[in-house]
């Protein structure tokens, strides 16, 4: 059911999400105003957004097999600029999460009192093996509702969110369910990124940022923290072992039973598939300068 108190459009990001998608749009049918981003889906997703009363935006690639063509933080920051949201707030979901009473609650309060914020920052429940995982994962915390103009993406795979402006915090959370396809769409879609990750990496991508222990670990805005990390991150030798180390004993995901044991398990492999592909690549360059010379 529309609510006309909550001021808030919704954009989902997709590509053949045909699975997922339904739940995502059944869980923000209080909104009058939902665009579905689409990346070149080559099944049933565009149809059932249309079908369920959202707008669509396609956008596709020449490299249509890397994700978002290769770029992701261009292919968000092309949506913002040119998706005609009818409110000033968005709130940006993939498929595989839901919006919760909670978050409609908050949404329908800040949308009356926003306050001198540009951007908030919601939980987001990760949920495996039918556990919410909530120790064990990276990120808990994300800025999903922003205001448009105040918002860019840096980094082309698994980008940071860049605020211009203040941030707050509602208290609310969404839900997400990143195995809701099964383990082998989890290791397909992770094989690509890894893919994406170790030529990010060995192209030297980042060489021109100067990464700062010191904000990584004071700076007050989150997002800033999380860049100056992973800079810094991809630089220490023996990674799968300290994200495994990081996950179940820093951040206590063994509080999370087995669930976090495995998650921990899976991110230290996705860590050491980025490992190998980026030594791979490093070779391949070797030789062929080896060739050409």
């Amino acid at each position: 059911m529309l609510d006309d108190a909550i001021k808030v459009s919704v954009l989902i990001l997709t590509k053949n999400e045909q699975a997922d998608l339904p739940g995502c749009l059944r869980s923000v049918t209080w909104c009058d105003d939902v665009h579905v981003y689409d990346s070149g889906s080559t099944d049933n997703t565009v149809d059932i957004a249309r079908s369920m009363g959202a707008h669509v935006t396609q956008r596709s690639y020449p490299n249509s097999q890397a994700p978002f063509g290769g770029d992701e933080a261009s292919h968000r920051n092309w949506g913002l600029c040119h998706i005609p949201f009818k409110h000033e707030w968005v709130l940006a979901l993939d498929a595989d999460e839901r919006a919760t009473d909670s978050l409609v609650k908050a949404l329908r309060h800040m949308s009356v009192a926003p306050g001198a914020f540009v951007g908030y920052r919601i939980l987001r429940k990760d949920y495996f093996l039918g556990t919410w995982i909530r120790h064990v994962t990276v990120t808990p915390y994300q800025v999903r509702i922003f205001k448009p103009a105040h918002v860019s993406y840096e980094r082309v795979i698994n980008p940071i969110t860049h605020i211009d402006g203040d941030i707050g915090e509602l208290d609310a959370h969404f839900d997400h369910y990143p195995f809701s396809k099964g383990m082998s769409h989890w290791f397909s879609k992770h094989n690509g990124y890894s893919t994406e990750e170790a030529r990010h990496i060995v192209g030297g991508h980042d060489a021109q940022m100067r990464f700062s222990l010191l904000k990584a670990v004071f700076a007050r805005d989150i997002q800033v923290r999380r860049l100056h990390q992973k800079g810094l991150y991809y630089r220490m030798p023996l990674r799968p072992l300290v994200m495994f180390m990081g996950l179940y004993i820093g951040k206590r995901g063994f509080l999370d039973g087995r669930a976090g044991l495995v998650y921990a398990i899976l991110r230290a492999i996705y860590e050491y598939m980025i490992v190998l592909k980026a030594e791979e690549l490093r070779q391949q360059g070797q030789r062929q300068a080896n060739t050409l010379s």
